[in-house]
């Protein structure tokens, strides 16, 4: 009976699993000959849940899966792009080469809250804390399947897990042998008001050969070229920053457009014009005026893989990535001559499982483009000078009888004067100068050498006693692991340095560390009916002390078809290397690390950069309200001393180690005759505690706090921080999902799920804490078969999702609802081998943004031609 229900479910869970297998199970009812074909689609298993092979059916937590047949029929141009097809998970669009994928709410740009790994290994940029993509990652042509957790996955793996992981398994050579080539060509920017439209080309070669029983090896090429989708959304940041002088729109001599750049806050001067006080930011430039559009991905591997037994594999592999494009986290930068290397050992096995990598990124000849626009503006003429001019105009045009609206265009025509035009040859000379200063205050250069050192291993106990003779029961299961990881900065003086005492802080090289490791154990009750799992973690780093991470799962399957599931885990987040160590002047406001050993001192004697907007606002309020004689400068004391009362002390203080912790039920059912149903539902609560955030704050140039108001009132008598700090909100969200996957006659395949996020409630509501920055509903809807007729195929994807609201420290407002309709035609000729594939992303061409600051995402069109294996 036991076996009997084994098989059953292993045949289940590869049934639900889907697509590579439901291509191989033809309309009647399979016979004899269908069944041996079968064989390898019963082996059928997710891996990333529980870190051990199991049935997709049974797994104790949601996992969401891309197997062969699914990537074929996707209509998405890369297997990455398809992600965003599964239900519970949400991907924006930084840039055409670089998508951000996220599950369970509290997106941003870079999501150091979800580990992106390949063939388990973590494949994140290491002084960023995330993936750029899938620079790093495998090609089209090597992909085998994809596997999403939707959800904290702390307990087993640590670090940035808390919102969930992606896990990307490559062909391995002794399976997949043979020349593979795929050719992409395409078009995008149709119909684009910002940009005639570009072509689009990936070329990836991959070549794979046993060469004994024990040996084999590959390799992978892809080369991509493309123009990048265009951000220019020039809507109002600062509509406000003249209201008490009825400067609106056009007239607003602070106008701060979300991707114009050089009129930030920091660029703004406080003037006394005529007897008032007016806002007034420097000209800026568009985005399109500093940045390089065109982008290029040049990735390549080679795997070497060695089998001292039939159960065992050692594999060497190293990858690298050259690129550049545009990238995007509080600043949006260029990256450009940008490299990422990996060298990779692992070993593989019933009993042990280990590997060690190392990776290494430089930076290359990347900039800022914040930093680049507002240094071109102070380089061709201080702020200083500028304001001098600008004051001098404005009262000329005064007192030539100008209207005040007037007289700021004026004054702003005759202090721009000479100003650098984008295109000539002196602002492209000017612009590679300032690419070139490691300064942000002076220039706009990204610099920065980082390595991630990374060792784990586990050991299956259970597996490990049996095959030793012991007589443990077979339904228990024991799985211990060990990880270690450091990260090393060459320091640049000024994004990193060395804060350690009695260290070199330019020479000696910065590092960063954090070992950990976990235990789990497993019982299967009532003839593997039931299956309980506990699991501890814990992980001690630096500068913080250990921190456990339970983890327990359930699943109860009643009969064959229905699967129960219940699970409870928490998990930590250590501050990532930026968050805890930059040291960035940036635009007059320097960005430091919130750990203490960073920002000693900063935290006590700092105010809150909100309440001091507020101070200033209602200052130059009062200025202009007063309608005495006293003169400018007994107005200005007077408004200070009547509105210091707004300003506010920082209540926050030195990182902590952000917290969640997650509640989630599911069911997944194979329903119908050969389980051609497939239906998952799951639903979460999560609290979130020390969120970890940004939280601008300045310090007065004084030790008197008496005086205080008076130096915050003025942006030269103040030191200004952006400094990362825990939220003191408690957070709460709760979300679901609901999928159906039907396996309809003659091949054809249909899916839809919805997917529903929702930020429940805050505890204190300090506003600190990242934006939840997630739909509140999304839903997909598919349909394909890849013999719909003849060797004729077909695949489209409907996706919706809800308008939602963003906040972000560059933009803060509500993001449109959107959707997008994904379509593909393929044509398959057997012999030789060949697969034609017309299809198009955003077919329709609506153009839309993901989030606020980003850029705008119109229709791909491609046609690919794969040759040999796929």
């Amino acid at each position: 009976m036991k076996k009997s229900w084994k098989k059953t479910a292993l045949l289940l869970g590869a049934v639900a699993a889907g697509p590579s297998v439901l291509a191989q199970q033809p309309a009647r009812r399979p016979t004899l000959a269908d069944t041996t074909r079968q064989k390898v689609a019963l082996t059928e298993v997710v891996v990333a849940a529980s870190k051990v092979e199991e049935s997709f059916l049974q797994s104790p937590v949601t996992v969401e899966k891309l197997n062969a047949r699914a990537l074929r029929l996707t209509p998405a141009p890369s297997f990455f792009d398809a992600i965003e097809h599964l239900k519970g998970v949400q991907v924006i669009t930084p840039s055409l080469s670089f998508k951000v994928i996220n599950a369970r709410g509290f997106t941003n740009t870079t999501n150091v809250r979800f580990a992106q790994l390949v063939d388990g290994i973590d494949n994140q940029a290491p002084h960023i804390g995330g993936p750029i993509g899938n620079v790093l990652g495998p090609s089209d042509l090597d992909i085998n399947t994809v596997e999403i957790v939707p959800g904290t996955a702390a307990a087993l793996y640590g670090l940035n897990a808390i919102n969930g992981l992606a896990n990307f398994s490559t062909k391995n050579p002794f399976q997949s042998e043979g020349l593979s080539v795929l050719q992409k060509t395409g078009l995008n920017h149709v119909n684009d008001p910002t940009s005639s439209a570009k072509l689009f080309s990936e070329t990836s070669v991959r070549y794979a050969k046993v060469l004994t029983p024990k040996l084999a090896f590959k390799v992978n090429g892809t080369y991509l070229r493309g123009y990048d989708w265009i951000a220019n959304d020039q809507t109002e940041l600062n509509p406000n920053g003249n209201a008490t002088t009825n400067l609106f729109g056009p007239d607003n001599p602070a106008r701060d457009p979300v991707n114009s750049y050089g009129n930030e806050s920091s660029n703004r001067s406080s003037l006394t014009l005529g007897g008032k006080s007016y806002s007034v930011a420097r000209t800026g430039y568009n985005e399109s005026d500093v940045v390089d559009y065109r982008l290029q991905t040049i990735k390549y591997d080679a795997a070497l893989h060695y089998k001292p037994s039939a159960s065992t594999e050692l594999a060497y592999t190293y990858r690298g990535t050259m690129l550049d494009n545009v990238y995007q986290r509080s600043n949006r930068f260029r990256l450009e001559d940008y490299h990422l290397q990996q060298h990779a050992l692992q070993l593989t096995g019933p009993v042990v499982q280990a590997r060690i990598y190392l990776t290494t990124e430089n930076t290359g000849k990347s900039y800022n483009l914040r930093s680049m626009a507002e240094n071109l503006d102070r380089s061709f003429k201080p702020d200083a000078v500028w304001n001098q001019e600008y004051t001098r105009a404005w009262n000329a045009a005064t007192a030539a009888r100008q209207p005040v609206a007037q007289a700021h265009a004026t004054a702003r025509t005759a202090a721009d004067a000479g100003r650098l035009q984008p295109g000539t040859p002196e602002f492209k000379q000017r612009l590679t100068e300032l690419a070139e200063i490691n300064n942000w205050d002076q220039g706009a250069a990204l610099r920065v050498k980082a390595d991630l050192v990374h060792a784990e291993g586990q050991v299956n106990v259970a597996e490990a006693l049996r095959r030793g003779g012991s007589r443990l029961p077979t339904n228990l299961d024991l799985l211990v692991g060990a990880d270690h990881r450091t990260y090393i900065i060459q320091p640049d003086g000024n994004y990193f340095i060395n804060p350690e005492k009695n260290k070199d802080p330019l020479n000696d090289n910065l590092t960063y560390s954090k070992t950990g490791g976990f235990a789990q154990a497993g019982v299967r009750l009532l003839d593997e009916r039931i299956r309980l799992t506990a699991t501890l973690r814990a992980d001690k780093n630096d500068y913080f002390s250990t921190r456990f991470n339970p983890r327990l799962t359930a699943v109860y399957s009643p009969t064959r078809q229905h699967n129960f599931r219940v699970s409870y885990q928490s998990g930590y987040r250590f501050p990532s290397l930026f968050e805890g160590f930059s040291n960035v002047n940036s635009g007059q406001v320097k960005r430091i690390g919130g750990l203490r050993v960073m920002s000693d001192g900063v935290f006590e004697n700092s105010y809150l950069r909100s309440s001091i907007d507020a101070f200033n606002t209602a200052v130059t309020a009062a200025i202009n309200a007063n309608t005495s004689s006293a003169n400018a400068a007994e107005k200005r004391r007077v408004a200070i001393e009547q509105n210091q009362g707004l300003l506010v002390k920082t209540p926050y203080t030195y990182l902590k180690p952000e917290y969640i912790k997650s509640l989630e039920f599911g069911y997944k059912a194979a329903l119908l005759p050969e389980g051609r149903l497939l239906l998952d539902v799951d639903f979460y609560y999560n609290s979130y505690r020390d969120f970890i955030a940004q939280v601008e704050a300045y310090v007065p140039k004084t030790n008197n706090p008496d005086s205080a108001a008076i130096y915050l009132s003025n942006r030269t008598t103040q030191n200004r921080y952006r400094l990362w700090t825990n939220a003191q909100s408690q957070v709460y969200n709760y979300g679901g999902t609901l999928g159906l996957r039907y396996e309809l006659p003659a091949g054809y395949l249909a899916g839809a799920s919805v997917t529903y996020a929702r930020l429940d409630r805050t505890e204190s509501g300090d506003g600190l804490e990242d934006g939840f920055n997630t739909p509140r509903w999304a839903y997909n809807l598919s349909l394909g078969n890849e013999k719909a007729y003849k060797n004729f195929g077909f695949g489209v994807n409907y996706r919706w999702q809800a308008r939602y609201y963003s906040q972000t420290f560059l933009v803060i407002g509500n993001v449109p609802a959107y959707y997008t309709l994904d379509a593909q035609l393929s044509y398959s000729v057997p012999a030789p081998n060949l697969r034609f594939k017309l299809g198009a992303s955003n077919v329709l061409n609506k153009y839309y943004v993901s989030y606020l600051g980003g850029p705008s995402v119109g229709g791909l069109y491609y046609l690919a031609v794969t040759y040999g294996l796929y």
